[in-house]
């Protein structure tokens, strides 16, 4: 079967990420790409290896991007400044790409421990991360620990609100905004009780 014209993987990528955001990753088929791209569903399997092969597109293309947006938004910050950054782009990221996200919650070292591609993308994150944390002077374990509990409450709470989990009408960017102290509050105890100070 001959390719589309213009139709490529990239083009196929975004058209799936776009349909998982706006619709949720039970929306994702083949047949149902296909018809948003106006070709037929085999034309798919020039570009990508079947659905496990896009939906590994998918969780490759969200932890790339979420690298990109987290390296920018913490870029020559550090402690306090540098985590509610990390926090505001990461619930910024969850919030406008909801099926996205989805895509990047189980790490390739579980499904896909062979897929270097997908490991470095994600190890540049936990890395953009842990210099976060190691501005409080979190190191090692400790600074793993961190990293889990920074993912936690943003992806959490992002999620909860893409999902319009939120049902008290009551401002969320001042509930994030004290969350996030709170996580800075809760970092920098942490740095005093192991002596080893923060900012």
């Amino acid at each position: 079967m001959s390719r589309r014209a213009g139709l490529d993987k990239p083009t196929v990528v975004a058209a799936a990420a776009a349909l998982v955001n706006r619709e949720g990753v039970a929306a994702l088929s083949l047949k149902r790409l296909a018809e948003e791209l106006g070709v037929q569903t085999p034309s798919l399997y020039n570009h990508v290896a079947g659905l496990p092969g896009l939906e590994r597109e998918l969780a490759l293309l969200g932890v790339q991007r979420l690298g990109d947006v987290l390296t920018a938004a913490v870029i020559g910050k550090s402690g306090a400044v540098a985590v509610a950054a990390l926090l505001d782009a990461y619930r910024s990221f969850v919030t406008a790409n909801p099926g996205l996200a989805a895509y990047t919650v189980r790490p390739a070292a579980i499904d896909a421990p062979d897929d270097v591609e997908r490991i470095q993308a994600e190890t540049r994150i936990v890395h953009v991360a842990v210099a976060v944390v190691a501005s409080f002077g979190l190191t090692g374990d400790d600074a793993i620990h961190a990293v889990r509990a920074l993912r936690s409450v943003a992806h959490g709470f992002a999620t909860l609100e893409a999902a319009s989990g939120f049902g008290i009408p009551l401002d969320l960017d001042e509930s994030f905004r004290r969350l996030a102290t709170m996580v800075i509050t809760g970092l920098t105890q942490q740095a005093v009780d192991q002596g080893v100070g923060g900012e």
